[in-house]
């Protein structure tokens, strides 16, 4: 009689194939009823502040992309874990500390560690990695902490008060610049927290990751392209700012405020567009469309 040394195998959840639909909605039902309230504030920040209305494409795009690799995300091997269990475990505890905390941050980024423990514990860490992309892309829907944002705002207004101020006198203007208050002859210009540039900073940064994944394929491309939204939001806003100052010195002061003040806010993001797609262009000139990824 011979006697074979049993195989291990790994624990976990047994393989099987894709969920039935009972079973994605019942976790959908599961997952409503604990977010519910969450989403729901989320969604209204999206409408009442212009600074991240930009979060209503953020999900529209992560569905989109992940549409897009259906097929291929159809031939990953499903090899479920438990290890996600402790992920959602996790995730369901940083819920638990942003309710009790009344800290918003906390909840809605609760909501991607469950939503990657289920992937995990359902489908295994083969097909959590073959949709990380769009997973982490949901990060952009999530709104600052408060307390971030501020710290951001401020500097980008001296910043884009600095810039000005300097290139103002270059094009005969005088100009007196006091923190974020920019004095001309005729008028004092603020730059406001809504005129720091964080609004166009966030809505370029979420344009330029959707702009590279769709029209480029070298991963190194997509970063610095993404990347670049900073400095470019800064120079738009900068240069809103400078063209403000030329209108009332020029021409006349009211010119600076009300339509044409709103007016250049959305020529300013449409440069902005102009510039990351020139940049993509110089980018081709360095790494051809045939060259190595």
């Amino acid at each position: 009689m011979r006697f074979e040394r049993p195989v291990a195998h790994p624990t976990g959840p047994a393989k099987s194939g894709p969920l039935p639909v009972w079973q994605i909605l019942v976790l959908c039902g599961l997952l409503l009823w604990l977010y519910g309230s969450t989403l729901t504030h989320l969604v209204a920040q999206w409408w009442n502040k212009p600074d991240f209305s930009h979060g209503f494409f953020v999900p529209l795009f992560a569905g989109f992309v992940i549409w897009q690799e259906r097929s291929q995300l159809a031939r990953v091997k499903l090899h479920p874990s438990w290890s996600g269990l402790l992920i959602l475990g996790f995730g369901l505890c940083v819920l638990a500390l942003g309710q009790m905390g009344a800290e918003n941050f906390l909840s809605r980024f609760s909501l991607l560690i469950v939503l990657a423990g289920l992937t995990v514990l359902l489908l295994g860490w083969s097909f959590f990695r073959a949709i990380l992309f769009p997973w982490a892309f949901l990060a952009l829907m999530i709104p600052i902490p408060a307390i971030v944002f501020n710290q951001i705002t401020l500097p980008l207004q001296f910043l884009a008060s600095n810039i000005a101020s300097t290139i103002l006198p270059w094009l005969g203007v005088p100009v007196l610049q006091e923190g974020n208050v920019i004095f001309l002859p005729k008028m004092a210009l603020e730059v406001a927290d809504a005129c720091s540039g964080i609004r166009s900073l966030m809505s370029l940064a979420t344009l330029a990751v959707i702009y590279g994944y769709l029209v480029e394929r070298k991963t190194l491309v997509r970063v610095l392209l993404a990347l670049a939204s900073l400095p470019i939001a800064v120079a738009a806003n900068s240069l809103r700012i400078v063209v403000t100052g030329l209108l009332v010195q020029y021409w006349n002061p009211a010119k600076a405020q009300g339509f044409f003040h709103e007016f250049q806010g959305w020529l300013m993001f449409v440069a902005s567009l102009v510039m990351l797609y020139l940049l993509h262009r110089a980018f081709r000139m360095i790494w051809p469309e045939d060259g190595n990824k």
